[in-house]
C-alpha cells in the first residue's frame, strides 16, 4: 500500500510528465548564469514534450529554431521579460523584408503561442520556478490582436497559379527532349534524364508529393478490378498505393489509394516502359523501389 501511495504522489506531482521542470532542474545546484540555464532547460524540456506527442524531428527542429531566432531578435531578454510588443516588432520586421508569406506568419505565430502556453501552464512548473528565482514569470505574448487569423482556405501567393495544359505539355516535352539530346550527343546521363522525365509525369498523373513518390515500390502498383484494361508490370497499374502520405498532429503517415482513370491512362505505357527498360539500367537487384 505504501508503494502505491508513493507512486500516486509522483504521478500527481508531474515529476514524470515530459516537459516538467523537475526533470532538468536540480534544486540543490546553482547555475553560473541562472537566466541562460533556465531558458536552455525550457527548450530542452519543450523538445522532450513534443517528442512525447510523436511529432516529427523536422517539426520540432523548426519550432526550436523559431524560438531561438525570436530570442536573438529580442536581444538579452528572456521569456519572463517579453511582452506582446516583442512579437509585433519581430513579425513586422520580417514582413518588411519580404522574408515571410501569410501562411508562414500564421504558422510561426502559432508555434510561439504554443511555446508560451508550455511555459505558463501549471502542469510543468516553469512559471513558478521563474517567479521564485527571478521575481518575474513568463506570460502569453501572442493573442488575438497581434496574431494572424486563419480566415481564408487558400493562403498561397496569388501569382503562383497552376500550369495550363500548353505549359504542362511544354514542360514534359522539354524533359523528353533532354533524354533524346543526351542520347544523340552520346553523353553520359541518358538513364538519369529518363529517370527524371517519367516520374515527373507520374507525379502529375497521380498527384503524389515528393516523399510519397520517393517511397513508392513496384509492389505499390496495384490492380483495379474496375479497370482490368490497365496492364501488369510486376504489379498492376490500375492504382497506386501511397503508404507515406503526409501525416498530421503526430499521427503515422496517411495511406491512400489513387486509381488510374481514363483521363490519365497515357501514364500506363510510360510506367511499363520505366519498369521494363529504364529501371533495370540502374541495376536495382532485389531492391523494391520502383
Amino acid at each position: 500500500m505504501l508503494h502505491l501511495m508513493q507512486l500516486s504522489e509522483v504521478v500527481l506531482s508531474g515529476a514524470s510528465l515530459p516537459g516538467a521542470i523537475r526533470l532538468v532542474r536540480a534544486a540543490n545546484v546553482a547555475a553560473l548564469d541562472p537566466e541562460a540555464a533556465m531558458f536552455t532547460a525550457m527548450l530542452t524540456e519543450w523538445e522532450q514534450q513534443q517528442r512525447s506527442r510523436l511529432l516529427t524531428k523536422k517539426t520540432i527542429t523548426d519550432r526550436l529554431s523559431l524560438v531561438c531566432r525570436f530570442a536573438e531578435f529580442t536581444g538579452t531578454s528572456y521569456p519572463w521579460d517579453r511582452t506582446p510588443e516583442d512579437v509585433e516588432a519581430y513579425f513586422a520586421t520580417r514582413l518588411s523584408r519580404g522574408e515571410l508569406v501569410w501562411s508562414t506568419v500564421r504558422g510561426q505565430q502559432g508555434d510561439l503561442e504554443m511555446f508560451c502556453a508550455f511555459m505558463t501552464g501549471s502542469r510543468y512548473g516553469w512559471a513558478a520556478a521563474c517567479s521564485d528565482e527571478f521575481g518575474r514569470f513568463p506570460v502569453q505574448v501572442c493573442h488575438d490582436w497581434n496574431t494572424a487569423a486563419h480566415v481564408a482556405e487558400y493562403e498561397g501567393r496569388p501569382g503562383r497559379r497552376a500550369l495550363t495544359f500548353d505549359e504542362l505539355q511544354t514542360f514534359f516535352d522539354a524533359a523528353d527532349d533532354r533524354v533524346e539530346e543526351t542520347r544523340r550527343k552520346r553523353r553520359k546521363g541518358v538513364l538519369a534524364a529518363w529517370r527524371d522525365a517519367i516520374p515527373l509525369k507520374q507525379v502529375y498523373a497521380y498527384g503524389t508529393r515528393r516523399r510519397e513518390t520517393a517511397m513508392l515500390d513496384l509492389a505499390d502498383l496495384r490492380r483495379n478490378p474496375r479497370a482490368p484494361q490497365y496492364g501488369r508490370v510486376g504489379g498492376w497499374v490500375g492504382a497506386v498505393e501511397v503508404w507515406y502520405g503526409k501525416a498530421s498532429r503526430g499521427s503515422p503517415p496517411k495511406r491512400r489509394t489513387v486509381s488510374t482513370v481514363p483521363e490519365i491512362e497515357w501514364i500506363v505505357p510510360l510506367i511499363e516502359k520505366w519498369a521494363a527498360e529504364v529501371r533495370p539500367g540502374f541495376s536495382p537487384g532485389r531492391h523494391p523501389a520502383w
